[in-house]
């Protein structure tokens, strides 16, 4: 009952399959919540449940308290999952979605990681979102240099940062996930023996293919790596080329 209750709190289908050949589990990028994959559900082999994670403090969450460290962000996803089991799982992350869906895949079985946007923990100097030398001394960013780091990657609505009810709804989270990717550390992290992809687009200043490149060096599983056209929110201007290319992956494809 307990465990039904964290997946139903942690976790959103948007197309529940009855009997699903595999999971696909999607973290959102810093600010982001399940409402980013909601759209992805048709352009999927029927058979692929798609499952988004829901971050607190957002969305229909937005009453709760956000999470800004990742070992309880990890920890209570990673609890919400345990029940699907029964069913092989791929997971997607984008941005800080990415280091959050690596950690989980440290921690249970996992068909496949797939990673977009970001670089692997080692390359984090260069990672998203903004580094703590784009803030104060502390690594802290003031609401302004906060905003201008979340227009400089993109995929929000400026808008939303000049209505003064809606930029103290939307800033809370967003800094507790700049906190959480600020604090991260990887420790001594077990090489994973799943296949890793990492997606990326071209313009990202952020995440050039060398950088890249360096996620084959967390699983002793193949690697590979596709570059679409765009920056850092690619997967929104390039949605459906990036779900081809998804479907076509061994892990997630029906050959």
């Amino acid at each position: 009952m307990i465990a039904a209750q964290q997946a139903n709190t942690w976790l959103r289908r948007y197309r529940p399959v009855e009997q699903p050949r595999v999971r696909l589990v999607c973290f959102a990028h810093a600010g982001g919540g399940p409402s980013a994959f909601r759209t992805w559900p048709p352009a999927l082999p029927s058979d692929v449940e798609v499952v988004a994670v829901r971050y607190p403090g957002r969305q229909d969450r937005v009453t709760e308290p956000s999470v800004d460290r990742m070992e309880p962000m990890v920890a209570a996803v990673t609890e919400a999952l345990t029940p699907l089991l029964d069913r092989p799982l791929v997971l997607f992350g984008h941005s800080m979605g990415a280091w959050i869906a690596y950690e989980v895949a440290q921690r249970m079985p996992v068909r496949a990681l797939i990673v977009s946007g970001q670089v692997p923990p080692s390359r984090r100097k260069s990672a998203h979102p903004g580094s703590a030398r784009r803030g104060d001394r502390s690594g802290e960013f003031s609401d302004d240099m906060l905003i201008e780091e979340v227009k400089r990657l993109g995929g929000y609505d400026a808008q939303l940062f000049e209505d003064p009810e809606l930029r103290d709804l939307v800033l809370p989270p967003i800094r507790a996930d700049f906190t959480l990717v600020r604090t991260y550390r990887t420790g001594r992290p077990n090489l994973l023996d799943c296949p890793v992809h990492a997606c990326y687009g071209e313009d990202d200043a952020d995440t050039r293919a060398h950088d890249v490149d360096a996620w084959a060096e967390v699983s002793t599983g193949p690697f590979t790596a596709h570059r679409f056209p765009g920056g850092h929110f690619y997967l929104a201007d390039h949605e459906p080329a990036l779900l081809r290319e998804l479907s076509s992956l061994p892990a997630v494809s029906c050959a």
